[in-house]
């Protein structure tokens, strides 16, 4: 008979510890992201009235910013990661 070979209570913890540092890095990298590009593509005194393309733009910024992001992430942290946040 197979046996079931379940993680021990320290690892789901530590696994845990790293989603929660992984997703709250990530959301506010995105949010500043997201924020910065609203910005530059509408502009500070429109950016509650932004044109179909301007959305689309701060998207596309917003994109970029990502993927920066996670190139400055390689070049400074763990080779494996795409984040900031050390052991992740």
């Amino acid at each position: 008979m197979s046996q079931i070979h379940l993680p021990t209570g320290e690892t789901v913890v530590k696994t845990a510890k790293t989603y929660a540092r992984d997703l709250a890095e990530r959301t506010i990298w995105s949010f500043l992201g997201g924020a910065t590009a609203v910005t530059v593509a509408a502009g500070p005194a429109d950016m509650f009235h932004a044109s179909f393309w301007q959305a689309v733009g701060a998207g596309g910024i917003a994109a970029a910013f990502a993927l920066l992001k996670g190139v400055a992430a390689r070049a400074m942290g763990q080779k494996n990661s795409a984040s900031t946040v050390p052991g992740v």
